[in-house]
């Protein structure tokens, strides 16, 4: 179980932890619940794993973990009549949080994401400023974008976000990124910025105007921001509100 956590899988725990007389499994029987709907182990087959499966599902969906009362006479008909309880907790991968740049925003940023459950990654090309910065918790990355770019695994759950010194090294990461399934992809920058990378990759062929609508730029959410710090506020707080989907880019 703990082999799967790790390897970033997805699924629900879900763990007897109370029961009242006749019942399949005694307190401490375990099970996991995938996406798919697939198990490992059991709770104690039969009407109350099917019911368990899809109460687990329903908590994977929320996200939010239970502890659910089964009368197996009552609630499933089951002949041997005894109840039990089942704590369901979600054990949800967490989501990838590329940062181009390690200059004082991106720094800013990857302190700041660290509270909020991003499996964080800084990179950067510059050797000085990838060994200055240490932040446990956060890997960082050095060497050429283009070399770097190949290994990195993009997908549904990653979040991308690109600051780096010069605009052209920033417009040749956001044609890759671009290219890549993602949750959310922002490019830092200047309005005029912002509004001379998109007739470029349209003129360009890099991008359609469609694509390029699912990029936040200028990335974050607009407070008025004022220096790293509080730039990088605006950016968590953009990336905060696409990961509980209360708003989408």
């Amino acid at each position: 179980m703990v082999a799967d956590k790790q390897q970033g899988l997805e699924f629900v725990l879900c763990i007897v932890t109370q029961t009242r007389g006749s019942v399949p499994r005694a307190p401490g029987a375990k099970m996991l619940v995938y996406r798919d709907g697939s198990i490992f182990g059991t709770i104690g087959g039969g009407r109350i794993e099917k019911k368990v499966i899809e109460d687990a599902l329903l908590a994977m969906q929320n996200n939010t973990p239970a502890t659910l009362h089964y009368d197996l006479l009552k609630h499933l008909g089951m002949s041997c009549g005894g109840s039990l309880d089942i704590y369901l907790e979600p054990i949800m991968k967490k989501r990838k949080l590329y940062i181009f740049g390690a200059g004082h925003t991106g720094i800013a940023l990857a302190r700041l994401a660290g509270g909020f459950d991003f499996d964080i990654t800084v990179i950067d090309d510059r050797k000085e400023y990838i060994d200055a910065f240490q932040q446990p918790g956060v890997a960082k990355i050095g060497g050429d974008f283009q070399d770097i770019l190949p290994g990195l695994v993009f997908d549904e759950h990653t979040f991308v976000t690109i600051m780096t010194y010069t605009h052209s090294i920033d417009r040749e990461l956001l044609a890759w990124c671009i290219r890549q399934p993602r949750a959310y992809l922002g490019m830092m920058g200047s309005r005029r910025k912002v509004e001379m990378t998109r007739k470029m990759f349209v003129e360009e062929g890099k991008a359609t105007e469609s694509e390029l609508q699912t990029v936040d730029m200028p990335m974050g959410i607009e407070i008025g921001a004022d220096g790293p710090d509080e730039i990088a506020v605006s950016i968590i707080a953009r990336l905060i509100s696409v990961k509980n989907k209360s708003h989408h880019i």
